[in-house]
């Protein structure tokens, strides 16, 4: 995934590897390495965590379309999923939002035990999907699910979703009626309708991209069920590798 930001003048390279597991591992199913450049003459400057990187870059995107997209009250947290992905978003999302609960459900009621032992704050652990999502305002689907683990039935109207998990064009974490009933959000219009199976088989219409509304040539609706589906963007690495390599500049002077 290489990238070039003009503005922070970087110059990275993340390379991706992802072994679907079939049984339980300590692994991670995705690991990365950012490689940073310098612009002028491609000098290889730094060698980066990518697995850091991608998680709380990813976190932070999510959380970006979130206080632009949620309801004006938004009380309950739902998280479904408990890897890495739900660890940096539950970090990222209780230090900039105030929510009164927090729900976590994963296929492993383990798993969410254990996420939920470490997390710094209350956590309540759900039996169900539906049971993490009833009434929730904010949910965060962070899953390796290929079939969809959230229905629209579900969701209470107004609500707003950060859609990260199924990065394949035939996996899905949302189901027909969710996608078609609410208002889509992506990061890019044109890797979302390349790369995301919950857009590719549901055939949703976008209505925007964040950036738009970043920008203010598309509205944010609050009123309606808001959907912001990430599939990644590589310039995201670069400004969080250029941010990261400054700051240990800074530090080692």
């Amino acid at each position: 995934m290489p990238a070039y930001s003009k503005w922070d003048d970087a110059l990275t390279t993340k390379v991706v590897t992802f072994y679907e597991k079939k049984t339980s591992s300590e692994i991670p199913s995705h690991q990365a390495t950012v490689l940073l450049f310098e612009p002028s003459n491609g000098t290889l400057k730094a060698v980066i965590d990518g697995r850091v990187i991608t998680d709380k870059r990813t976190a932070a995107v999510s959380a970006i379309a979130t206080k632009l997209l949620k309801p004006s009250h938004a009380e309950i947290l739902c998280i479904l999923g408990s890897g890495a992905q739900a660890q940096s978003h539950y970090q990222v999302f209780t230090q900039q939002f105030s929510f009164k609960e927090v729900r976590v459900w994963s296929r492993t009621r383990e798993k969410a035990e254990r996420f939920a032992r470490t997390a710094e704050g209350e956590v309540h652990v759900c039996s169900t999907p539906q049971e993490a999502v009833s009434g929730a305002d904010v949910i965060i689907t962070v899953t390796m699910a290929t079939e969809p683990v959230l229905f629209g039935d579900w969701v209470k109207p107004g609500a707003h979703i950060n859609a990260i998990g199924a990065c394949r064009p035939d996996w899905r974490e949302l189901d027909d009626v969710l996608m078609e009933s609410c208002v889509l959000y992506v990061d890019s219009k044109e890797a979302a309708a390349k790369e995301s199976g919950d857009i590719v088989i549901s055939k949703a219409s976008i209505f925007a991209e964040i950036g738009e509304v970043l920008k203010g040539t598309k509205p944010a609706v609050t009123d309606k069920t808001t959907v912001f589906k990430s599939v990644g963007m590589a310039v995201e690495d670069t400004v969080s590798a250029k941010l990261v390599y400054d700051s240990w500049l800074a530090e080692n002077k």
